[in-house]
């Protein structure tokens, strides 16, 4: 998923002097945000967990787009306390979707999963447009390669929150979203662990050299 893939440590070093490696992650940031919001309001609307899942996905990409793009030329402290703001939120909104399967499952909520369906396709457009926007820059520094690998691999994401929803609508239950949601969610905060870890341990190199 793209909250594992979608570190920090692939960097922004050269970056800052392509104008069009920025325009299109400008596009993709603003492509991912706004998803991010779509997910979760559709997901709160239709009582689906997956749809929540997948949009902490989105944020993922999307604040890996933001600090990649702020935070271009700052001295590796700086970097890692910024990749750590991150994590924490991330590992925060896993939670809060961990959160809501259980609630979900308490209370044998069926989703609709017509709604799931419709965003669903929605998520899988908006990163099949991410996906050819990157697609140039599959071969580029590590930065580009990284994002344009995370917005191939979170297309699998979508593809679940439509066998989900075709799952819901089969079984007329709600275990199917659940189930999606949980694995999900589990990956984002092993995800949000692993930026954690290495921005802590970034942190331990900066701060002596922000001291000297």
């Amino acid at each position: 998923m793209g909250v594992d893939c979608c570190g920090h440590d692939a960097g922004p070093q050269g970056q800052g002097s392509n104008a069009t490696h920025q325009r299109v992650l400008w596009t993709v940031l603003w492509l991912n945000a706004g998803m991010f919001v779509i997910e979760v309001a559709a997901g709160l609307a239709a009582g689906s967990a997956s749809l929540q899942a997948d949009a902490l996905d989105f944020f993922g990409d999307a604040a890996n787009y933001a600090i990649s793009l702020f935070v271009v030329g700052m001295v590796l402290r700086y970097r890692a306390m910024a990749a750590m703001a991150k994590g924490i939120s991330m590992g925060l909104f896993g939670l809060w979707v961990l959160g809501t399967v259980v609630l979900h499952a308490l209370r044998g909520t069926v989703p609709e999963p017509l709604t799931m369906g419709a965003i669903g396709f929605l998520a899988l457009a908006v990163n099949a447009a991410a996906f050819a926007l990157l697609y140039a820059f599959r071969e580029g520094d590590a930065n580009m390669r990284s994002a344009w690998i995370c917005t191939r691999n979170d297309v699998i994401g979508n593809l679940a929150v439509l066998c989900a929803a075709a799952g819901v609508l089969g079984t007329g239950t709600g275990w199917p979203d659940l189930i999606v949601a949980a694995i999900m969610a589990t990956l984002a905060l092993q995800g949000a662990w692993t930026v954690l870890r290495q921005a802590l341990g970034e942190l331990q190199v900066g701060i002596p050299h922000a001291a000297e």
